[in-house]
């Protein structure tokens, strides 16, 4: 991968390598943002509640009655245990499930005490039970203070802090009904006893006293919620088969109270069981519903005939049917029963078919055997029809209606329907023909009675009539006794393994590494993107690597970074590296004019794009080297506009270029000597109101014609070239031009003044300067450049460079911090 990427504009570029470098600059930007999000996250942390998990096991199992046989049973059991698992899942996630839990445990009241940091959970901690008039709307959302000032006695108020009026919300937890009522929100504060009734406008009800012992003076805090929020919270309960296709089911809750877990889980298990209890025990209920009431009016019957029975025996005088009557009687006792037992199994099916064809749901089907009907295939097809009707119903409470699974259902409750009405007409058809057979039995019989004296055929059609009622009843009472025990002797199918409990543990969370983590990554991602965007959006110089992309212009070398007050580096600090890189530019320069063939005296011209790019400190510190190295030289000011070189040589600004120019002195008059040996100064002197057309007269040829006799070196301290052409106008008279760009100051866009200037040949022998060099790597520059040109250390090593003082670290911190916040 190149080290580079280009970005497609005129004066833009993306340096990777220089990144990575620039990020390990700003190390510091790294550690503080870090340390405040460690910071943040410590303090998140401190406040969590600790989070529990509670568990609790159960299995699914399909316990048949230990009294079923075809001819008792009153329950069935179709789907087998897979669908139970699967019912039971389902169920335990349902509002209708969860409402009858939270209504038992009365969990929308809400128990709270004061923390470390918050007010938490302190259900099972109280010393109190509150129970609200079920009958009375509550206030909800607002929490109510109890403080006890004795074992019985407290105090209760609601502050409503800077609140003046608003809308009050209340709910009915009877009718499940939430209204807002505007109201004028005074603080309360009140006395009671507990178990006394409280009629206040915010709450209505009994604080009770439960086994706790009492803190007196603590402040303790409950609150009524939501119910049907309550409710979807719970909602949320865990339920997990321990393996696939397994009939055991793990259930877990999470929350920050144990106490509270383990009883939830615990009723939501006892609820269920109840209910599943409830559905097997369906039939015989119902069963028993119905026989009860046919007692009642067989009871009735049989006590009407009876005595009816007593009264005639009475009147008649007679105690007894004779031998001939009571043998007929009993004939036709026994075909008044079975003729009954058919006629009562024809009235179900006729009942049954009518039931099947007029229904849409099924879970009221009548029990075959209340009929006395043990054929196998109607009371099969009459249990699956009524289990699919019931499987149906439950997943009514979680699917959609357009469900896939309820058309599958009602296709098998169709088919078996179908098969099951088809089965009754052919047993309709049997039961008939016996009625009828019984039937001319039973007239054969009644032919023998006429012959019997009218006393005896009296009595025996009224003992008929009474046995028929006696065995009916004893039927019917049989069939009810057969009920209750198939019903007392059910269990749930549903089991408990091991029973939810707070056994010391169960602590998961909250999961301070996690947050740590997070501090960490956003603490990192920020000063990041804080350097993405300043290396992106960067628009200036940073080091040689931008001319080399911007420009053709050559790079002479680089200028460090001076600490001296004053802009005589090289005097004040000879063996300092900004010293030794004005050397490495002289050596440069001289080979430079070595190559042109450029002999004698040499002029220099200073120059750069705009104002504050080091132009006059570049152009006093060439001028000092090359005296130093036994050059005569002259450093010569000619901005004349901001005239800036005679304030570092205490020399004034009276007299200079513009008083030549303008013929008010000689060269001799306004050249200066200096305290330096070798070097001597022109200064630009007063600002002119025609500076370029000064430049552009014809004494300035004169006078660098004879300056050219008298020294070795001319120094050109010129205007900006990108603000003024004067600089462009001197040009004719230097034999090499430095372009000064300053490190993080110059802008991109700016060489592109130069360029178009270079390369019409407006400007030649001219090289750029990189200025106020920093060797750092913040701006992606800490190589290559530097030690070619006399700005490396390593280069000298510590006996040849004068050592300049470093800040500690701690204070080169705090120096950051100040620029960067402005300080």
């Amino acid at each position: 991968m190149d080290e580079e990427f280009e970005i497609n504009e005129s004066t833009g570029y993306f340096d990777f390598k220089g990144f990575i470098v620039k990020i390990f600059s700003y190390w510091y930007l790294f550690v503080i943002s870090i340390l405040i999000g460690m910071s943040i996250a410590y303090f998140i942390n401190v406040r969590k509640q600790p989070i529990y998990q509670i568990e609790s096991l159960v299995t699914i199992k399909d316990d048949q009655n230990p009294f079923f046989t075809s001819n008792t049973s009153l329950t069935f059991n179709w789907g087998g245990v897979s669908d139970k698992v699967n019912t039971t899942v389902t169920t335990l996630k349902t509002r209708t499930h969860n409402e009858k839990v939270v209504n038992r445990l009365r969990f929308y009241i809400q128990y709270l005490e004061d923390g470390k940091y918050q007010k938490e959970d302190a259900y099972g901690k109280v010393p109190f039970v509150v129970m609200e008039d079920s009958l009375k709307a509550q206030l909800i959302g607002r929490q109510m203070t109890i403080q006890f000032l004795d074992d019985t006695t407290f105090e209760l108020s609601l502050k409503f802090e800077d609140e003046e009026s608003g809308n009050l919300s209340f709910y009915d937890y009877t009718s499940k009904e939430q209204e807002s009522v505007f109201s004028k929100k005074e603080d309360y504060k009140a006395i009671f006893s507990t178990s006394e009734y409280i009629d206040s406008p915010y709450f209505k009800g009994r604080i009770l006293r439960n086994t706790l012992p009492v803190n007196e003076g603590k402040l303790y805090y409950f609150q009524f919620n939501n119910y049907y929020s309550t409710v979807k919270k719970y909602q949320g309960i865990n339920v997990n088969p321990e393996n696939k296709g397994s009939s055991i089911l793990n259930l877990s809750l999470n929350g920050n109270n144990k106490e509270k877990l383990v009883d939830y889980l615990n009723t939501t298990v006892q609820v269920l069981s109840e209910d599943m209890l409830n559905r097997k025990n369906l039939f015989a209920t119902k069963t028993i519903r119905f026989i009860d009431s046919s007692l009642t009016e067989k009871s009735k019957e049989l006590k009407s005939v009876e005595e009816e029975l007593n009264q005639f025996k009475i009147s008649n005088d007679i105690i007894d049917l004779t031998a001939e009557s009571s043998e007929i009687r009993q004939r036709l006792t026994n075909l008044d029963l079975e003729q009954n037992e058919i006629q009562r199994q024809l009235d179900y099916y006729n009942r049954l078919e009518d039931y099947l064809r007029s229904r849409q749901s099924y879970q009221e089907v009548p029990a075959p055997s209340v009929a006395g009907i043990d054929e196998p295939s109607i009371s099969s097809a009459v249990g699956k029809i009524v289990a699919l009707s019931e499987q149906r119903s439950k997943y009514a409470y979680s699917l959609k209606t357009d469900a896939p699974i309820f058309d599958d259902i009602d296709r098998q409750i169709n088919a078996t329907k179908t098969v099951l009405l088809e089965n009754i007409e052919s047993s309709k058809e049997i039961l008939q023909e016996q009625l009828a057979t019984v039937r001319k039995n039973v007239a054969d019989l009644e032919l023998q009675i006429r012959k019997l004296p009218k006393e005896q055929q009296d009595l025996l059609k009224i003992e008929r009539r009474y046995t028929i009622s006696e065995q009916t009843y004893s039927l019917f009472l049989s069939k009810r006794n057969e009920a209750g025990l198939i019903k007392a002797a059910n269990v749930s199918d549903l089991q408990i393994i091991d029973k939810a409990m707070d056994t010391g543990v169960g602590k998961i969370g909250p999961n301070t590494q996690l947050n740590y983590v997070m501090a960490l990554l956003i603490g990192s991602f920020v000063p990041l993107v804080f350097v993405f965007l300043l290396v992106f959006l960067d628009n200036k110089i940073n080091n040689p690597k931008d001319i080399n992309k911007l420009s053709p212009i050559p790079i002479l070398g680089v200028v460090g970074k001076s600490k001296t007050s004053s802009n005589l580096a090289v005097f004040s600090k000879p063996r300092s590296a900004i010293a030794e890189s004005f050397r490495g530019l002289r050596t440069s320069m001289q080979f430079i004019f070595k190559q042109k063939h450029i002999q004698g005296n040499k002029t220099i011209l200073i120059t750069s794009s705009v104002s504050g790019e080091g132009k006059t400190f570049t152009a006093i510190n060439m001028a000092s080297v090359f005296s130093m190295s036994g050059k005569k030289t002259l450093l010569i000011g000619l901005d004349l506009r901001k005239p800036k070189i005679f304030e570092d040589f205490d020399i004034t600004n009276d007299m200079g270029v513009v008083n030549y120019l303008i013929d008010q002195n000689s060269i001799e008059e306004i050249t200066q000597k200096t305290n330096y040996d070798n070097l001597d100064i022109i200064v630009s002197g007063p600002v002119p109101p025609n500076p370029s057309e000064l430049l552009m007269a014809d004494k300035m040829d004169i006078l660098f014609s004879t300056l050219k006799e008298k020294y070795d070196c001319i120094i050109m301290d010129t205007p900006p070239i990108g603000l003024v052409s004067d600089a462009l106008n001197l040009g004719k008279y230097a034999d090499a031009s430095l372009y000064l760009l300053r490190q993080n100051y110059t802008k991109k866009a700016m060489l592109s003044v130069i360029n178009e200037k270079y390369e019409k040949g407006e400007v030649k022998n001219i090289s750029f300067v990189l200025n106020y060099f920093q060797h750092k790597a913040k701006y992606g520059y800490g190589y290559n450049y530097g030690y070619g040109y006399g700005y490396g250390y390593g280069r000298y090593g510590n006996g040849y460079l004068q050592v300049e003082n470093k800040h500690s670290i701690s204070k080169r911190i705090k120096k950051k911090i100040k620029k960067i916040f402005n300080i």
